[in-house]
């Protein structure tokens, strides 16, 4: 067994490797704090015929690590949750690029988190143990690499902030890089300046340094020879045929603007080429595939490079036309159509109660928690003119979801002012590069549309990159195309004040912070020109809601009244719902909501409960009902379920002989509370009103 220890960020960073998991060609155990994860690393044998590097990454979390029990019938772990998915990409993005080209051998890391302190949490430690564990394997890894989460605490930088310490932060950021260059950037915050984001990344890039030599100093012990590996040679005469062959034709469609046309022309191309050299070079079509795909790569970075020529005719900072539309469809609570280029978003906002919370089960806090925004986004298969099988929601849609999610969510109402689960589905009816942008451009304008109070307008813009040594080339508004032949896909989504979304995946050994600076200013301008154009169409939410949202109405009652509203087996409530219309929930500190479409039928509802659970108040007069009747008075109710006894002397001015002679049982009256007793019986006085009504 080999161990060290460190302290990282002023806690205790423990590694280790040897004692668990010793079948794996890597594995490290990293401890930070009582948080604990196991990270593997494996290869197979034999490479595989995929077109692509086979790298999956699993990260897991159990159950057991903050002591609890899985919920469900069955009782255990099951699917991966939205927080699994989304950590496991955080740690593939920055360790793909560091596999050398043409390594075909299935990989596998993953990532079990085994205890949670709920203090610290796990998803940093997988990229730094995966890094390690792949380090001191047979794979060959251009590592090491190393992640942080940065915050930003009363103007103070924190690295690795604690979940209590985020909950004060105003920007909650993962940064990935190696030693030299960062490589991934991941995270949110609450309109945030572009200079002062790009402080926080030269202070992540310390920690990360930090952490590289902390496992440099471990590996240099448990490290062992790098498998042998062959990559595949493409023959040099192949490769001088199609690029004879392939060339020109490729140079004159990566020039047609439109997506459909530009990608029809390259695959008769392939197709042609292809069927051209079969008979020369037989079973060759992967390596005249590939070699057609550098030779694109190569002409399109070249145009851009050279010339400031991009694929559509566009100038690298020029952004695509936009068209918006607010209110397209009828029937939902808010609606907006977004366009820009041959990229559209539809999304659509549904406004619900409380009961439409989802609820998270997760290991990082000790209870059950919810959430009140949800942001959904859909890629189907026509959005890029294809067909092909839809197996639920992918890893993709999930991350791109969560990026516009971030995006929106520090601009929506305190829920005490507004308190409506939001959920905003954003459905991709065409794409050609940065949906997600999209995305966050059509969440803002549904929103409005949907008269929820956003404090600003949002909008987001995809940056990329060219570049060949010293030659740069920062792209504004990427096309799909240079997003997969480019270096970069930096997306930053704000308002006209800062950043509250960002994330950049780098394809290249990282990138300075001198170019990240250029990128984020070049961003910030774009991002102003798109709030321009989207309050062309509308600049303010809607002051009303849509006539088909619930009105919910919010009221606080006695818990000790809380059985009173309900009544036995639920009954004065479902007698309150049938007559009103209006949905009722009630949480145990006493909060009622109310929502109903009507809003009269909304405001009955809180009228009947707030009858049932007021108190009565000495000196107040009272509509009541005599529920019966004796020889000394009439016992009436003045509240629900509360009874006072009108003596038969205050029934009316002068001597009455008869109480039945004034009021009978089913009447109703006014009356005056006189008293409570210290028994609680209640004093009543139909006297009383009468004297007061001369």
């Amino acid at each position: 067994m080999h161990r060290i220890e460190r302290e990282f960020a002023g806690r205790k960073l423990i590694l280790e490797t040897g004692r668990m998991a010793r079948q794996a060609h890597g594995a490290c155990l990293v401890q930070y704090g009582e948080t604990v994860v196991l990270c593997t690393a494996t290869v197979a044998e034999t490479p595989t015929s995929l077109p692509f590097f086979p790298l999956t990454v699993e990260y897991r979390e159990k159950s057991y690590a903050a002591g609890k029990i899985p919920g469900g019938f069955i009782k255990r772990e099951g699917r991966p949750t939205e927080k699994e998915i989304l950590s496991a990409r955080q740690i593939d993005r920055p360790v793909r690029p560091l596999f050398p080209d043409g390594f075909q051998y299935e990989t596998q890391l993953f990532v079990n988190v085994l205890s949670a302190d709920q203090e610290n949490d796990a998803d940093v430690l997988g990229l730094l143990g995966c890094s390690a564990a792949l380090n001191m394997s047979k794979i060959p890894f251009a590592g090491p690499v190393a992640a942080v989460r940065i915050g930003r605490i009363e103007g103070q930088w924190v690295l690795n902030p604690t979940f209590q310490q985020l909950q004060f932060s105003d920007v909650d950021i993962v940064v990935a890089g190696t030693e030299a260059a960062i490589t991934m950037v991941e995270g949110g915050a609450v309109e945030v300046p572009e200079e002062d984001i790009a402080e926080g990344l030269v202070v992540a890039h310390e920690g990360i340094r930090e952490l590289i030599e902390i496992q440099k100093e471990f590996l240099k012990d448990v490290s062992v020879p790098k498998m042998e590996w062959t990559p595949v040679e493409i023959p040099a005469d192949l490769r001088a045929r199609v690029e004879e062959l392939a060339e020109e034709r490729v140079r004159e469609s990566l020039n047609l603007k439109d997506k459909t046309e530009r990608n029809q022309a390259l695959a008769t191309l392939r197709e042609d080429i292809k069927a051209a050299l079969a008979e020369e070079f037989p079973e060759q079509e992967g390596a005249i595939g590939t070699v057609i795909s550098e030779i694109e790569k190569r002409v399109m970075r070249q145009q851009i490079l050279e010339r400031g020529e991009r694929a559509d005719g566009r100038g690298v900072d020029e952004i695509r036309p936009i068209t918006c539309e607010v209110g397209v469809l009828p029937r939902t609570h808010g609606s907006a159509l977004f366009t820009r280029g041959q990229t559209q978003a539809l999304a659509v906002v549904t406004l619900g109660t409380s009961a439409d919370e989802q609820r998270i089960d997760t290991i990082d806090v000790p209870q059950e928690t919810s959430k009140s925004f949800m942001l959904h986004y859909n890629f189907p298969p026509f959005a890029t003119g294809e067909a092909k099988p839809v197996r639920g929601t992918s890893r993709r849609e999930i991350g791109h979801g969560a990026l516009a999610e971030r995006a929106i969510q520090p601009l929506l109402p305190p829920y005490e002012e507004f308190p409506y689960t939001i959920r905003v589905v954003s459905d991709i009816l065409e794409s050609n590069g940065s949906s997600s942008m999209a995305s966050v451009c059509g969440a803002s304008l549904a929103l409005m549309d949907a008269g929820v109070p956003i404090r600003a307008a949002c909008a987001g813009v995809a940056m990329g990159l060219i570049k060949e040594g010293d030659r740069v080339a920062i792209l504004t508004d990427i096309l799909g195309l240079e997003d997969a032949l480019g270096d970069m896909d930096f997306k930053v989504a704000g308002t006209r004040v800062g950043v509250t979304s960002i994330q950049m995946d780098i394809k290249i050994e990282g990138l300075t912070i001198d170019i990240m600076r250029e990128a984020l200013e070049r961003a910030r301008k774009a991002r102003l020109y798109i709030l321009d154009v989207m309050d062309q169409t509308m600049s303010t939410p809607r002051s009303e809601l849509s006539r088909y949202a619930p009105r919910i109405i919010t009221m606080q009652i006695n818990p000790d009244k809380i059985g009173e509203v309900i009544g036995p087996k639920g009954k004065t409530i479902r007698s309150i719902q049938d007559e009103t219309g209006a949905e009722i929930n009630i949480d145990d500190s006493g909060l009622v909501t109310i929502a109903s479409v009507s809003a009269e039928g909304g405001e009955r509802a809180r009228e009947m409960i707030a009858a049932i659970v007021q108190e009565p108040e000495i000196g107040r007069i009272y509509e009541g009902v005599v529920k019966s009747t004796t020889t000394f008075g009439a016992f009436i109710e003045i509240l629900p379920g509360v009874e006072g006894l009108c003596h038969i002397s205050e029934l009316q001015e002068g001597r009455t002989e008869r109480t039945e002679d004034v009021l009978k049982k089913g009447d109703t009256t006014k009356v005056k509370l006189l008293s409570i007793d210290e028994k609680g019986r209640l004093r009543l006085s139909r006297k009383a009103v009468l004297q007061e009504q001369k």
